[in-house]
């Protein structure tokens, strides 16, 4: 099958704005500085660039195809060197649909195929018709199952009706728009606040005050600009479950469609921070195999919920995974005394930098002001021995960190991989390790994967061992749970006439 034949057009004029942009950005400045470079031979050379940009995506479409077969979805491309790929349809995770406005109007989209080498886009077919990005969506999905039948939208909906598990309602994104940061954002303040400083050089003699003004300033960009891109990108957010599978909608001027594949979950991951706390709110994600949260192209399709009421968040992730209420054990009370110890040198530092400044420039008379934060470091220590702890549920491993961005780990027994005790030097002078719960989808050992950090080494040795016997029990009665049904499936088979 063939790319959209207005993939083509659409293609030339993305691609080439991309290019000529960068070619007459290019081209002026060095007009008045390379003698031989004429007004004349620059046109002459951005006429060959867009005529080898036409040249180039004509070729493209023209050389690119894709056939979806029962086992693999193959895709052949290519302009100078030809590329062949076989996608085995068991190693698709994910399927996402993107669209933005003018892909929208033009009722062309982008399909992206994650599967489970990693979290980078495995295949994206640019474009294709957005019924035909559906298609392929449920057709995928259907086939991994192993249905036969080629399946009508209406017989499919038929077959597995679609169950709405959350919307999101104007409340929740208003709320999910004020208490998110996103990083892209901060780009946003670098570029506002040189114009601020012009406008407000002139009033140089009140320096404190424009100082202040900055900070205040910067701040209040940061938090619109951050709450603008979250609540484009939440936008109509809906989740629903067909049959085995996850399906998520979400965007205002770029819509993306997805799915999750529920035997590919690999871990559930519940986040608050203060303000969600105190207001009874949370978030919940699911990281698939070789898909952690916000690795993938759609930067979402992991999103589960991205707000709503916290008993709302756990009847969700109770329906995905039945897990018990965890009951957490938390480091032993020695290591609050860590933590006070390390915020307290954080201050010291701090002072002797502020100190040092203040010798070699003389612009910081109250250099000692950062030693007010060591009033403070007991309370930081305590809450953040408080909100770490782990639970060993007889299905399932629980683990929570953080008070800033509190983060709960769901991780069932059969989906992990590797358990990793590690011991630095200075944990290693109170006794205490930390475990690495690793699971398919975790990429690298990170600071974000389930760990119990600092707890007794003892209960660290138990725990790893602990984990390693229930997840072997785990296999083993799954293996059995799939021979069964192999001998069930093959008993009717059997018996049909």
């Amino acid at each position: 099958m063939k790319l959209h034949p207005l993939s083509l057009p659409y293609r030339i004029v993305t691609r080439g704005v991309q290019i000529l942009s960068t070619v007459l950005f290019a081209g002026l400045a060095a007009v008045g500085a390379v003698k031989a470079l004429t007004l004349g031979l620059f046109a002459l050379i951005v006429v060959v660039v867009l005529l080898g940009i036409l040249g180039w995506e004509f070729a493209y479409h023209r050389r690119f195809e894709y056939e979806l077969t029962n086992d693999s979805l193959d895709i052949d491309s290519g302009v100078i060197s030809r590329r062949r790929r076989e996608i085995p349809l068991r190693r698709i995770q994910n399927v996402d649909i993107h669209r933005n406005v003018i892909q929208r109007v033009a009722g062309i989209a982008s399909v992206g195929l994650e599967t489970a080498g990693g979290g980078d886009t495995e295949a994206s077919l640019e474009y294709v018709a957005y019924e035909e990005a559906r298609r392929l969506q449920r057709e995928i999905q259907r086939r991994k199952n192993g249905d036969t039948e080629a399946a009508s939208p209406n017989e499919s909906e038929t077959r597995h009706p679609e169950d709405v598990l959350y919307e999101i309602s104007a409340e929740e994104l208003l709320l999910l728009s004020a208490v998110s940061i996103e990083p892209r954002a901060i780009g946003l303040v670098f570029l506002v606040i040189p114009f601020v400083m012009d406008t407000m050089d002139s009033f140089g003699s009140v320096v404190f005050l424009f100082g202040f003004v900055q900070i205040v300033f910067s701040a209040l960009v940061l938090w619109v600009s951050s709450g603008a891109i979250t609540f484009a990108r939440y936008y109509d957010f809906r989740l629903t479950r067909v049959g085995d599978e996850l399906r998520y909608e979400r965007g205002l001027l770029q819509r993306y469609d997805g799915s999750i594949p529920l035997d590919k979950i690999q871990t559930l991951t519940m986040q608050e921070n203060p303000i969600m706390r105190r207001l009874g709110y949370a978030t919940l994600s699911v990281e698939t195999a070789g898909y952690s949260p916000g690795n993938g192209s759609s930067g979402g399709s992991e999103a589960a919920i991205p707000l709503a009421v916290r008993e709302r968040v756990l009847v969700l992730a109770h329906s995905l995974e039945s897990f018990e209420d965890p009951t957490f054990e938390r480091p032993p009370r020695r290591v609050r005394r860590r933590y006070v110890l390390r915020y307290a040198i954080v201050v010291v530092v701090l002072t002797g930098v502020t100190y040092g400044f203040d010798r070699i420039t003389g612009l910081l008379g109250f250099w000692y002001v950062p030693l007010v934060l060591l009033v403070v470091t007991p309370l930081a220590g305590h809450y953040r021995w408080k909100h770490r702890g782990y639970h060993a549920g007889d299905d399932h491993v629980v683990t929570r960190d953080g008070f800033w961005r509190r983060t709960t780990h769901v991780v069932p027994y059969y989906r992990v991989q590797t358990v990793v005790q590690r011991e630095t030097i200075f944990q290693r002078r109170w006794s205490v390790a930390t475990v690495i719960i690793d699971t398919a989808g975790s990429i690298g050992f990170r600071t974000r994967d389930p760990h119990a950090t600092d707890i007794e080494t003892s209960d660290a040795n138990e725990l790893r061992e602990l984990v390693a016997r229930r997840l072997g029990r785990q296999v083993k009665r799954n293996r059995r749970e799939r021979r069964r049904k192999r001998t069930l499936a093959e008993s009717a088979s059997g018996n049909d006439p």
